[in-house]
């Protein structure tokens, strides 16, 4: 093995134990976005103790935070990501207490070698994910822009490589009119409920003249208070994705035109919000997607059990990767196909196995991290394609 790798696998064995603690705590008290004061301030209290500088609290984010130890020699910015947020009611659902600590092992592997291999290694603690990502503010504060590569890698039930995500976005429209008593006097009233039945219908019916790729689905999540009486407020919720920001920009403006259309049909006064944030569609660098999985498969992983990517929804790592090469692919974790957001999954990642999962996953991390800090052909070719396919298409 490459002596730096091997220097690598050590430090992260010597490390394990240490992070197997820490993610069994992160899983054991699960935090929602940017309520993630536990995990945040075990992720920093370690990344110090590696020698990282860090900062917290970043963009004004209280549970954010970007450690750096940057090399005395130049080199390549590797950018780590982070991700520690849980999901309502069911925890860490969706891995993210095994994703940060991957990140973790890796920062620690990789300082290991750092001062040989020259560059920067950097750690991004990104809040909230799962609703309003702080990749987002992040990459649009232009914090990736100096980065080589971004990289994390996503718990799952088998090897899959990095591939795309739908962008998104998440819209909350509200229905005004006017409250009446529904036997006595109907004619009085202006049903905002049937306003919102309208869009859901219209809705419906737009979905027939869309692209595969595009995704609408919303919930009602005012409908009213009582039977006998009209509604005067009544409000839904909606995600448009597609394949592209461009699409997904279209799609989002043809539902608000179901919703103007709903609000005039009926009287109603309506408004739009954007109640989440809006993420991009993940453009997958292929170049260090190759290198990643040529180093599982240098551990012994069979090439027919890494599956090509499939869509997982949306990330907001799409952001990140319109502004820097980014890869994303998923390792096993769990013996099960259990789906994600389950609680299957989320008992599942939290046994021996998967913190033995984790371990290797940190590992492969930092073995690509290695093969851009000291490959400068490489570096190259991960940077020229992201030139050619991303930073063209701003």
């Amino acid at each position: 093995m490459n002596p730096l790798k091997n220097k690598i696998r050590e430090t992260i064995e010597a490390h394990a134990p240490k992070l197997k603690e820490i993610a069994a705590f992160i899983g054991s008290h699960p935090e929602l976005g940017h309520e993630e004061k536990l995990a945040s301030a075990k992720l920093t209290e370690v990344l110090e103790q590696l020698g990282y500088h860090v900062e917290r609290g970043t963009l004004g984010l209280s549970t954010a935070f970007i450690a750096e130890y940057r090399s005395s020699k130049p080199g390549p910015v590797i950018g780590l990501l982070a991700e520690y947020d849980a999901l309502p009611e069911i925890g860490h659902a969706c891995g993210h207490h095994l994703i940060c600590t991957m990140a973790l092992g890796a920062a620690a592997g990789l300082r290991a070698v750092a001062d040989e291999t020259g560059g920067t290694i950097r750690v991004y603690g990104t809040p909230a994910e799962e609703t309003k990502g702080a990749k987002v503010d992040m990459a649009a504060a232009g914090l990736f822009d100096d980065c080589s590569v971004a990289m994390m890698i996503h718990p799952y039930h088998q090897h899959e490589k990095s591939g795309s995500s739908l962008a998104m976005d998440a819209l909350k429209f509200e229905f005004f009119g006017k409250a009446a008593h529904a036997a006595a006097n109907p004619e009085l009233g202006i049903n905002a409920l049937d306003a919102v039945i309208q869009l859901f219908n219209s809705v419906n019916a737009l979905r027939q003249q869309t692209p595969s790729h595009a995704r609408i689905h919303g919930i009602i999540t005012d409908g009213g208070q009582a039977p006998n009486i009209i509604p005067d407020y009544a409000a839904a919720r909606f995600y448009t994705r597609s394949a592209t920001r461009a699409y997904t920009d279209e799609l989002t403006n043809r539902v608000k035109a179901c919703a103007e259309a709903a609000a005039l049909a009926t009287g109603c006064r309506f408004t739009v919000t954007n109640d989440e944030y809006s993420y991009d569609e993940l453009r997958t660098n292929q170049a260090l997607s190759d290198a990643y999985t040529a180093n599982i498969v240098a551990t012994g992983v069979a090439p027919e059990d890494i599956h090509s990517a499939n869509d997982h929804g949306s990330l907001d790592l799409g952001n990140v990767s319109l502004r820097c090469p980014a890869v994303h692919p998923y390792i096993p974790v769990v013996d099960q196909p259990y789906n994600l957001h389950t609680v299957e999954f989320r008992d599942a990642a939290q046994l021996d196995r998967a913190y033995d999962a984790m371990v290797f996953g940190a590992t492969m991390l930092a073995f690509t991290a290695c093969d851009v800090l000291t490959d400068p052909d490489l570096a190259r070719r991960i940077r020229e394609e992201f030139e050619s396919t991303v930073a063209s298409a701003r």
